[in-house]
């Protein structure tokens, strides 16, 4: 955490397709800077149409460009472990970290959708897709370490000195990689870039709690929040991990009004202008998929027998999990549909001071370190986020009002890992 105690904040990139994507998005990256966001998040979709009309940028490249033009704010990108192989990882993002002085993050995913352009077959389990998640990051630290903190020094002439005695292979052999190493870029700033995992299905619950120093989640209410972090904390200390461990980091879908009246109205509005035919497609996702929904009253409970298995369900185990509990709870598919619009997440809505309320009962609960907010390229919406909640949480003592350092680890908090000296399990 940053500051007094305090939470971090990131600024997850929105594009502005009336612009060039990049342009937008160096403009976006500047005003983040300048409010003193710790990071800028960028996700990532590996399928056509999933992502709007403007498509779904390449994360790595896009915040590769916006580290020449920052000096100080995180850069975290969103990469599957499903579709890429460690020694790759850990040159990208070791190369990210290099060229960003210490700025580099990354937000493994195991990806739900996108199998069909990345070979035959159909998308692996999530017990599959996490145990291939957990042999990458095995290998990608390994590697990371593969360099003695000293094996480049400064000679005499002022020119870069190898000791190759002080660079090791790691010769893993494991079940879906063998590598030898050792990584072939020198040791990074943060040594290892600050390490991010988005998953909250008990396969994910089990990979975060051993791995993670963040785990990205979607928690709608602060019962949700509750349970989560108690269970992946009580994991992570079972593991021998310090109290603490890992961050929670939360989206924040809020609506801002001037007062309470306007945010309630805007609230209202968005509702009313629903499409329920395509609400109803978006449910039916937030299941699972292949649940039929199309003939059910919008004013009536959804039935047992429509609600899938969790255990059964291939992809987003953890918004399934949300949303069959809703169900079970009596929602109706109306409400069903309209929870269905934040995708599981958090949502609140209310004046900037209303809204520093809602963030602060889950700071002080100790189910929040990390928070996503947007909505900085929209001018009201700017004012909204700067000036109203930012400044809220800051005379709070709840967000650090500076950088602490020059590199993201610093920033959030996060010790130096050490150097794993020992064998990757296999």
């Amino acid at each position: 955490m940053t500051g007094a105690g305090g939470t971090s904040e990131t600024y997850d990139l929105a594009i502005d397709p009336t612009r060039s994507t990049l342009d937008t998005a160096v403009r976006v990256a500047k005003l983040a800077e300048a409010a003193r966001f710790d990071a800028l998040f960028t996700a990532d979709l590996l399928r056509f149409d999933a992502q709007g009309a403007i498509g779904s940028q390449e994360p790595l490249v896009f915040v590769s460009a916006l580290s020449q033009v920052t000096s100080r704010i995180g850069l975290i990108a969103t990469v599957s472990s499903t579709f890429h192989h460690p020694f790759n990882l850990a040159r990208l993002f070791g190369t990210l970290d290099h060229v960003s002085n210490g700025r580099a993050a990354w937000n493994l995913v195991t990806s739900s959708i996108g199998e069909e352009n990345f070979g035959a077959g159909e998308l692996p389990s999530p017990e599959e897709r996490y145990a291939r998640a957990a042999e990458t990051l095995e290998v990608v630290n390994a590697l990371w370490d593969s360099w003695e903190p000293d094996a480049l020094t400064a000679g005499a002439d002022g020119r870069a000195v190898l000791h190759r005695d002080r660079v090791h292979p790691i010769h893993h052999s494991g079940r879906f990689f063998t590598v030898t190493g050792p990584l072939n870029i020198p040791p990074l700033p943060q040594r290892r870039p600050v390490q991010i995992q988005a998953g909250q299905s008990e396969a994910g619950t089990a990979l975060g709690a051993r791995y993670a120093e963040i785990v990205f989640t979607s928690l709608p209410t602060l019962d949700h929040a509750l349970d989560f972090t108690r269970k992946i904390r009580a994991q992570a200390r079972s593991l021998g991990r310090a109290d603490g461990l890992p961050l929670i980091f939360s989206s924040f879908h809020a609506t801002y009004g001037a007062t309470e009246e306007e945010a309630e109205r805007l609230v209202r509005e968005r509702r009313e202008s629903l499409d329920f035919d395509r609400g109803r497609a978006q449910l039916a996702d937030m299941l699972g998929g292949g649940v039929d929904l199309s003939e059910l009253p919008l004013d009536a409970p959804l039935p047992e027998s429509l609600l899938p298995d969790v255990a059964s369900v291939n992809r987003r185990r953890g918004r399934v999990d949300i949303f069959t509990g809703y169900a079970r709870q009596g929602y109706t598919l109306r409400e069903l549909i309209i929870a269905a619009q934040d995708t599981g997440h958090w949502a609140a809505a209310g004046t900037p001071e209303q809204l520093a309320d809602a963030v602060e009962e889950r700071f002080r609960a100790g189910v929040l370190d990390v928070i996503s907010l947007s909505g900085l390229a929209d001018p009201r919406q700017h004012d909204f986020v700067v000036n109203g909640l930012l400044h809220e949480l800051r005379k709070r003592k709840i967000v650090a009002a500076d950088y602490t350092g020059t590199t993201l680890r610093e920033n959030l908090g996060l010790e130096l890992p050490a150097r794993d000296t020992a064998p990757v399990r296999v």
